[in-house]
């Protein structure tokens, strides 16, 4: 059979590899290339998350290609409010939306003629009557998260009324879109169960099946002279990280520290802010954005994931079950893993949980041990890299015979 062809586009290029986004499209890429198929990958080099070009020239070059484009998708309040009052798109899709980046696309159709086209983020499905015009590819979807859940979430926990007014707007927004999108791809690749039971609950999609956040399991490192000590790694840009760490600080942690002084709590992420930099908490160490993320998390044995907001699936807390760290967080958190209370991780819903679960797992580390060990073999099991792109190739495969036929 002739070598396989894709082209995967994204919103941002996926690197570094320090937050879920990035190393959520980057397994599913490394994915695609290590059953044979050629990938091209189409990247927008957006000013959020702008990377130098001479840095850019140095990333993917195993694949057929990796392209990129710089694009400003920077929005003035005065762009956000002429959206708000003359428009029923979300401004997210405005903002992806580039007719040079459009232009792009279709070169790249003509010339590398994809057997598949996969869009790694709904907010791109602009481009795709475009794609639908230039290739008869088989047109896929990631789903990542629900998005229209996250900032439902959001609304929900604003105090200042305007705010919450424009959030719930901006919710129905994106849930009509996204609602529309779903329906006009070919294959849907939601990245948990839930997510795909939510999606057939709205809409009668054409194909669809769980394609969860994969890992190469033997890649990642186990932990060597780990302390007892807390830990939280997350891109500080994403507001549920950032309000989940505020959350926690203020509301769990003087719980923590009063019955165990000694314990320690250690976080780290892009775009920290400054209120985090100036903090002087006893026992917690702010360390802004950490160059290695695995030097970072090597020594620490206790991850926690306070967030109270989210959709998709934790990569963190994946890679620390991975790793054989204890986890402690929360439903949000836990959300789409197939994880089981006190067999693989602890739960928390209020403040006195967390110091409650702390004070087990440093009283009881034998048991605490075997729980993170069931984890490692929870994500060997259900998340191998390998098993999830063999299933995902074996439907598009399916896919691609009816269209060849």
């Amino acid at each position: 059979m002739e070598q396989r062809k894709i082209l995967i586009i994204t919103n941002r290029v996926p690197y570094p590899l320090k937050d879920g986004g990035n190393l959520a499209m980057d397994a599913m890429i490394e994915g695609y290339h290590s059953q044979g198929w050629k990938v091209y990958l189409l990247s927008m080099n957006t000013t959020r998350h702008h990377l130098h070009h001479e840095q850019l020239r140095k990333l993917f070059k195993h694949l057929y290609a990796f392209d990129w484009m710089d694009i400003n998708n920077n929005l003035k309040w005065t762009d956000i409010i002429k959206n708000y009052l003359f428009s029923n798109e979300p401004e997210h899709v405005i903002r992806f939306f580039n007719k040079d980046f459009l232009q792009k696309i279709k070169e790249v159709l003509i010339s590398f003629k994809p057997d598949v086209v996969q869009i790694e983020s709904v907010y791109l499905s602009t481009y795709l009557p475009v794609i639908k015009e230039h290739s008869n590819a088989v047109t896929v979807l990631r789903l990542h998260n629900i998005e229209y859940q996250i900032w439902q979430g959001l609304a929900k926990k604003q105090k200042n009324r305007f705010k919450r007014i424009y959030f719930d707007n901006l919710t129905v927004r994106i849930r009509n879109f996204e609602r529309d999108a779903w329906l006009d791809y070919d294959l849907l690749l939601p990245i948990t169960e839930k997510d795909a039971n939510t999606v057939a609950r709205l809409e009668e999609v054409n194909n669809m099946i769980v394609a969860p956040f994969s890992i190469d399991v033997e890649k990642i490192k186990t932990g060597n002279n780990e302390k007892w000590v807390g830990y939280h790694i997350g891109a500080m840009d994403w507001i549920p990280n950032r309000e989940g760490i505020h959350w926690f600080l203020y509301h769990a942690w003087p719980r923590i520290h009063r019955s165990m002084p000694e314990f320690e709590f250690y976080f780290a992420g892009r775009k920290m802010p400054e209120e985090f930099k100036k903090l002087h908490i006893h026992g917690v160490h702010c360390m802004d954005e950490v160059q290695n993320a695995d030097e970072f998390i090597a020594d620490k044995k206790i991850l926690i994931v306070p967030i109270t907001s989210s959709g998709g699936i934790r990569v963190k807390i994946l890679e620390a079950m991975a790793a054989g760290k204890v986890v402690i967080t929360t439903s949000s958190g836990i959300k789409g893993i197939e994880a089981v209370v006190k067999e693989h991780y602890l739960l928390v819903k209020k403040s006195e949980d967390f110091e409650k679960a702390v004070k087990w797992c440093l009283d009881n580390k034998p048991a605490a041990e075997k729980m993170a060990e069931n984890a490692r073999n929870l994500v060997k099991e259900k998340y191998e890299q390998g098993k999830v792109i063999k299933s995902i190739i074996a439907e598009l495969e399916l896919l691609l015979g009816s269209v060849e036929q």
